[in-house]
């Protein structure tokens, strides 16, 4: 079926324009190497386990893997929130979505988005000198002052949202979200149903809608190109620079929807995580041929991956959980079990980060608003408590000690969203159950003994 046309508009901002060359990229007084520039690539619904270098059986990662050679990779790293807005408000405010008001996703039909009196991390590059983009998925609010141009961002190219929120006419991707896998065997499909919703999908350029609806089939390399011309005009410049990618990988639609001949049925996943790190890798090279030296590049994940999808979700690594028949019957997204919220991390930065590094310190996505702030020479706002810290030490390899204690927020499966359903302290994870209900195992566990950490070491 044909999708309709939904534009969305903005009331008072279109005089600001839409077109890159109005983004200020003048030399402000400032050489480049006097402050570092910052690449945050951030991936939508991947697993731990998909990323080649955490022991994984198959190896589609190979630019990833090649970061984590030379660079630092985290194996005891964990989203804020094992779902998508949460934990971007999270990574953008250094703080839970008790504090900063987002404990739930945004919708299509949303009016706000991450509340107008939190301070985003590129509003205070921004205010430091930096010019800031964010290319790709936003989903913190679209509508009037919540869009990305009026939260710290010169420049924003991307879908405002999960590109599984409206339809988008492009072959082999639209599908309808499969139910909740069973215990054995594979869920029916409707491989006729066309769109998730009847809303065409808009790809913005600042604040133009300029395409609508989406060619999926064309975004990545959409992405990659405005993501390398970013760079290449901000280093160029003179002025340090913030990026901010939030890929639309390895959400899904991903590509064909009809189960795969291949076995354990991984073939269309499997396609898309290497082409999400074909994407990763074309940023890494241009950080390579223009700011090398003075480029922190960091890449994690926003959750874990989103089981309820069967062949065409990631994989959790050996952090199984417990299935959780009322609490959305999954190990991993929306969930507060290990696969929830651990996730892959490589930090990049030659002559900074110590090459080929494998650490476990317990770190989190709270921690890269205030380890770049801090790197960046600049000032946390005042008047507002903190839950990430200052990962420099470790990340330079003078500390190996991370949190010592980290609470995990219910995202979506159980319970009032954003309350604080687990805590880990230490080597140890409680998780607060009401309702008389308890998982298969005790409340109170080892993790080393639960998931053998020996392989971690």
């Amino acid at each position: 079926m044909a999708c309709p046309f939904l534009k969305v508009l903005l009331v008072g901002v279109s005089f600001l324009g839409c077109l890159y060359p109005l983004v200020d990229f003048s030399f402000s007084g400032e050489t480049r190497e006097q402050k570092p520039n910052f690449v945050i690539i951030l991936a939508d619904d991947m697993g731990w386990g998909d990323l080649g270098a955490n022991w994984a059986e198959t190896k589609d990662t190979a630019n990833l893997d090649k970061m984590a050679a030379e660079g630092m990779r985290f194996v005891d790293f964990h989203a804020a929130a094992s779902t998508c807005s949460p934990s971007r408000a999270a990574l953008l405010t250094g703080r839970l979505g008790l504090r900063n008001g987002v404990p739930h996703n945004f919708a299509v039909t949303s009016v706000g988005g991450l509340p107008l009196n939190e301070t985003t991390l590129a509003e205070v590059l921004q205010r430091a000198g930096y010019v800031t983009g964010l290319i790709g998925k936003w989903h913190l609010g679209h509508h009037g002052s919540y869009h990305p141009n009026f939260r710290g961002f010169d420049y924003y190219f991307g879908i405002p949202y999960s590109h599984d929120m409206g339809c988008t006419d492009t072959p082999g991707y639209n599908h309808p979200p499969c139910p909740a896998c069973p215990r054995g065997g594979r869920p029916s499909r409707n491989p006729e149903k066309d769109c998730h919703s009847d809303v065409a999908l808009p790809l913005y350029e600042n604040l133009s809608i300029v395409e609508q609806p989406v060619n999926l089939s064309g975004l990545t390399q959409k992405y990659a190109e405005k993501a390398t011309q970013f760079i290449q005009r901000a280093s160029a410049s003179g002025r340090p620079f913030l990026l901010y990618v939030g890929l639309a990988h390895m959400h899904v639609p991903l590509s064909r929807t009809l189960p795969s001949a291949e076995p354990g049925g991984r073939r269309p996943y499997s396609a898309a995580l290497r082409e999400m790190d074909s994407l990763v890798g074309q940023i890494k090279d241009k950080v390579d041929l223009t700011a090398k030296n003075n480029t922190f590049l960091w890449f994690t994940g926003d959750n874990g991956p989103w089981a309820q999808k069967c062949e065409l979700a990631g994989s959790v690594g050996p952090f199984t959980g417990s299935w959780q028949t009322r609490q959305g019957g999954s190990p991993a997204k929306q969930t507060t079990w290990e696969g929830g919220h651990r996730v892959p991390a490589l930090a990049y930065w030659p002559s900074r980060v110590p090459v080929n590094v494998t650490s476990t310190a317990l770190l989190s996505v709270l921690d890269i608003f205030p380890t770049v702030v801090a790197l960046a020479g600049a000032s946390l706002p005042q008047g507002r408590h903190f839950d990430g810290l200052d990962a420099s030490e470790v990340l330079f390899g003078r500390a190996q000690a991370g949190h010592r204690v980290l609470f995990h927020p219910n995202s979506g499966a159980a319970g009032e969203d954003g309350a604080l359903q687990t805590v880990r302290v230490e080597r140890y994870k409680a998780f607060f159950i009401t309702d008389g209900k308890c998982p298969d195992a005790s409340p109170y566990i080892t993790l080393s003994q639960r998931y053998g950490f020996s392989r971690l070491s």
